[in-house]
């Protein structure tokens, strides 16, 4: 695989967390205020997945090397099992050619961008008011760029109680990109594809061990995203046994969304050696 990083070699105890995100896409840190908490907090490397975009990889990794904290190419895209959400995490290619990965990720942020914008009219149209949407948006924003954005503009103005059947009548919709795709599309563009958060649950899907088989028979992904905030002892321990069991890569990442929710956590690089290795950082 091809290094598009800068070379680097870490400590095994190196602390690296390998999912984070921005206002880029439906996080609260800017890249700069992200960047700036990882470096005050002795972060070794980092990689900024935000969802289904690839196009500011490039920029974020420069300002990353302005400040002293290598940051990994990766980007999270929005998929799909068993009727399911599922997201997808990639690793390695190129920002500044990132192929394939680029085209499918910029058509799925495309599509979710016009259902918010066709909600957000849709709402009006039924008769729902935001007068002060001003105080809602970022600065010089005029329409919702995440589903975050139409859920604070409903309790801001008083709409709490309703805010999902509101949400599901305005024609919320999950847009996603099929999964085989997505994996092809990744090693097409000399990236390594994981599974974010396998345990995760809720309204997303939660892997077992015949679950991911059934997946795995049919999307040949690279590894799993062993720990993260959701998991439970338990589960960590199942998907780090069924990884190696299966020779898969393994990630650690907090999904760090902002400052006001979870912090950025110091996984040891050591956690994720085969990973890190394979993108062409040594650890020792």
């Amino acid at each position: 695989m091809p290094r598009h990083n800068p070379p680097l070699t870490l400590a095994p105890d190196a602390l690296i967390d390998l999912q984070l995100h921005t206002v880029h896409s439906d996080g609260d840190w800017t890249a700069e205020q992200l960047l700036d908490h990882v470096v005050a907090a002795g972060f070794g490397l980092v990689a900024v997945t935000d969802h289904d975009r690839v196009d500011t990889v490039a920029a974020i990794q420069r300002l990353g090397a302005l400040k002293g904290i290598p940051v990994l190419a990766a980007a999270e895209l929005s998929s799909e099992c068993e009727r399911q959400p599922l997201d997808l995490l990639c690793y390695g290619f190129d920002p500044l050619q990132p192929g394939p990965l680029a085209t499918l990720a910029a058509t799925t942020q495309r599509a979710q961008a016009e259902n918010f914008r066709e909600m957000y009219a849709t709402l009006q149209q039924q008769g729902y008011r935001f007068p002060l949407a001003s105080e809602v948006f970022a600065a010089g924003q005029t329409e919702p760029r995440r589903l975050d954005d139409l859920i604070a503009l409903l309790q801001h103005h008083g709409y709490a109680a309703e805010t999902g059947p509101a949400l599901r009548g305005a024609g919320f919709r999950w847009v996603t990109a099929d999964s085989a795709e997505i994996v092809e599309a990744a090693h097409r563009s000399d990236a390594l594809c994981l599974i974010a958060h396998p345990g995760r649950g809720n309204e997303f899907v939660r892997f077992d061990a015949p679950l991911l088989d059934r997946f795995r028979a049919a999307v040949p992904v690279d590894g799993l995203e062993v720990r993260h905030p959701s998991h439970t002892s338990a589960q960590v321990e199942l998907f780090h046994d069924y990884a190696r069991l299966h020779g898969l890569l393994v990630s650690t990442g907090s999904d760090s969304h902002g400052p006001a929710g979870q912090l950025p956590i110091g996984y040891r690089a050591a956690l994720s050696r085969e990973l890190l290795a394979r993108l062409g950082i040594l650890v020792q």
